[in-house]
């Protein structure tokens, strides 16, 4: 199975419309979570954040929204900030125009109630995978967020410490880094972050929100 941790640079520049990574002059990270809130998962990842005083954004369902509130509104209050993930896990290039649009107006009418005038909308297309008509529209309401980094975190065929090996060798300071707070992630990404934040705290990264 080919995995790719780096998003080649090819393809950021043929893509600009994108944020892929920050331009960073300092030792900064973004770290970024898709899929939830749950309850099972997200709160291990805010206490793991708060050991290493990170910040991250946090890319929600927004059926998990409405499933649990509580915990989104937990992430907000240590200083994480939400993005729009679409409602229901949506693939872009699956999806007609109206419905992918309107989904995703359904996840940001949870996100407005539980996070009010945000400094920017964030919005990222689940599994990477949007047309360009989608995004066209999106990106006039939308900073439209992809990654630099993705650890893979999702695959069960790949073990917790080849997941931690890759993503720390593929960080560099800028980068914006893709773990899951979801079931399907939870073996992988509860071995690899805590060890994560370790590596690049030592080494003096601060971690930030977009």
């Amino acid at each position: 199975m080919i995995r790719f941790y780096k998003t080649p640079y090819l393809l950021r520049k043929l893509l600009p419309g994108y944020t892929w990574h920050r331009e960073a002059g300092e030792k900064k990270l973004y770290l970024t979570f898709d899929d939830g809130p749950i309850p099972e998962v997200t709160p291990w990842v805010l206490e793991q954040l708060a050991i290493y005083k990170a910040k991250a954004t946090f890319f929600c369902v927004g059926d998990n929204l409405v499933k649990h509130p509580e915990v989104a509104r937990l992430a907000l209050a240590q200083g994480h900030v939400l993005g729009n993930h679409t409602f229901h896990h949506l693939k872009g290039w699956q999806t007609s125009f109206e419905k992918y649009v309107e989904n995703t107006a359904l996840c940001q009418a949870e996100l407005d109630a539980l996070q009010p005038n945000p400094k920017v909308r964030l919005f990222r297309p689940p599994y990477g995978r949007i047309s360009t008509a989608q995004a066209a529209a999106l990106r006039q309401s939308y900073e439209l967020i992809m990654w630099d980094t993705l650890t893979n975190d999702y695959d069960a065929t790949l073990s917790p410490e080849k997941c931690l090996e890759n993503a720390i060798r593929h960080t560099q300071s800028g980068s914006i880094i893709v773990f899951h707070d979801s079931l399907k992630a939870q073996r992988n990404m509860q071995y690899a972050l805590p060890r994560f934040l370790g590596h690049f705290s030592r080494l003096g990264y601060a971690f930030e929100t977009l």
